[in-house]
């Protein structure tokens, strides 16, 4: 409940009622193309950009770190090697 008692009481029915307007409200830019705004904009045809499934991303991610590590075990065998 608010400092200065804008809100309604919490736990009430009118708090209640006021945050299931909110939730079936619309975001901001849901009236630009008729459509709504989600996390899910990204994994449609909508994107902009290149089309990665998510696990070529995490094919690519485990591959990267997995030359990370050897190249840091590299290094280790190659210094002390060289001393």
């Amino acid at each position: 409940m608010p400092a200065n008692g804008d809100g309604p009481a919490r736990g009430s029915a009118a708090a209640a009622a006021s945050l299931r307007r909110r939730r079936t409200t619309g975001g901001a830019g849901a009236g630009a193309r008729g459509g709504t705004s989600t996390m899910l904009q990204f994994y449609t045809e909508e994107a902009a950009g290149c089309k990665m499934s998510p696990n070529a991303v995490l094919i690519m991610s485990i591959g990267f770190f997995a030359v990370v590590a050897l190249l840091h075990v590299f290094g280790k065998l190659y210094r002390t090697s060289s001393n």
